[in-house]
């Protein structure tokens, strides 16, 4: 299928900070996406907190499950709006790279933590994996990815109108990925499978651990809707049935208003090739207004009675604690750290470098390793 004008082109791409060496029988966005899913970074996704932490369930999602879902819709959205879809598949596994552990009280712990140093975002992080932290080649560090796929990861949340972190400001001035303006259509895409992911993974999460049951899903219309037609359809099935009636309904509803919503705009801007797409002043890509109102109340529900959840605030207090304990003992004494960190630090560090190192090595912690961190540190009995 020839790929629409207002696609990414491979051949088009404006390349790798670094020469690399031709392949035939990949793209070269193929081969970001195959450099990522070899990354250690990814790899340790498994062990990270999407809400539920590492040991709270093995069938609850991991920021590696949802990765992977993220991705999949990506590329059935790519594919049918004719969009570069290997593009569009690698910055949804990279878009998550960079989150801390515990999920998003973890994230609250470091920013927190490094709010005089400019506080911490995950999307930065992910470019740090991306482009330094990973080290798989002797003459760079980094993965060497695309130019495409570090910049439509770095902004699928939107422009960045103001630049915080010195990393980012530094490694700008070496390859600039035009923070300023929107990034592909394929990235925004991968923006909205993300929510279209999380959102209906946390219907399913929250269902099975009993913070909500299928009776006061249907307080939201949209989901009364689902369950009753599929009732009158199905009127003996159990509640994993239902449950799994109005996920895959509702994730379908998702993507085809995406869609249809995201088509209207591409003609109503005139967006003609992928260069409008980054001109233009707002996403291309967007749910209508009617599928805004629906996914604002499954929020505010999933807010009510699961994210803020008696058991879930315990868990997030603990993790956030757990990642401002390391942070300010790490501060207090650097001597602290594991060798391997401390040999990474310049001689003399200054405070920001020295606390931007302990961001990054808290942050690239998997939950099982901070808290195995937090016991060295706190608890007498723990061996160091």
């Amino acid at each position: 299928m020839a790929l629409a004008t207002y696609a990414t082109k491979a051949e088009n791409s404006r390349g790798r900070l670094y020469p690399d060496f031709p392949d035939t029988i990949r793209s070269p966005y193929q081969r970001d996406r195959d450099r990522l899913i070899h990354s250690s970074a990814f790899r340790r996704l498994d062990g990270k907190t999407q809400v539920f932490a590492y040991h709270e369930g093995k069938n609850y999602r991991t920021r590696l499950t949802h990765s992977i879902e993220v991705a999949q819709i990506t590329r059935t959205l790519c594919k049918s709006l004719r969009l570069n879809e290997e593009l569009g598949e690698a910055i949804a596994l990279a878009h998550d790279l960079g989150h801390s552990p515990f999920g998003h009280a973890g994230e609250r712990g470091l920013n927190k933590a490094m709010t005089a140093f400019g506080g911490f975002d995950h999307n930065v992080n992910s470019l740090r994996i991306m482009t330094e932290l990973e080290v798989h080649y002797p003459n760079f560090n980094g993965l060497n990815l695309t130019w495409e796929t570090l910049e439509g990861t770095v902004k699928h949340n939107g422009p960045i109108k103001k630049i915080q972190s010195n990393f980012l400001k530094e490694y700008n001035k070496k390859f600039d990925l035009d923070l300023k303006r929107f990034s592909s259509l394929e990235s925004q895409i991968a923006s909205f499978a993300d929510d279209i992911a999380y959102n209906n993974h946390d219907i399913d999460d929250g269902f099975r651990a009993g913070f909500f049951s299928i009776e006061q899903l249907c307080e939201l219309p949209f989901i009364a809707k689902i369950i009753v037609k599929f009732d009158k359809e199905y009127p003996h099935a159990d509640d994993n049935l239902r449950i799994y009636a109005i996920t895959r309904t509702l994730i379908a509803d998702m993507v085809f208003d995406l869609l249809s919503n995201t088509q209207l705009n591409i003609i109503h801007n005139k967006i003609e090739t992928a260069e409008d797409v980054r001109r233009h002043s707002t996403f291309t890509a967007d749910f209508s207004a009617e599928m805004h109102n629906n996914i604002n109340q499954l929020h505010n529900f999933l807010k009510k009675y699961f994210y803020t959840h008696t058991n879930v605030a315990r868990m997030d207090m603990k993790s956030q604690r757990i990642v401002e304990d390391l942070f300010a003992a790490f501060m207090s004494d650097e001597k602290l750290l594991p060798m391997s960190v401390r040999y990474t630090l310049p001689a003399n560090a200054d405070t920001n470098k020295l606390a931007e190192t302990i961001c990054t090595y808290i942050a690239n912690m998997t939950d099982l390793k901070a808290i195995e961190e937090h016991q060295k540190l706190f608890d007498i009995l723990s061996r160091f």
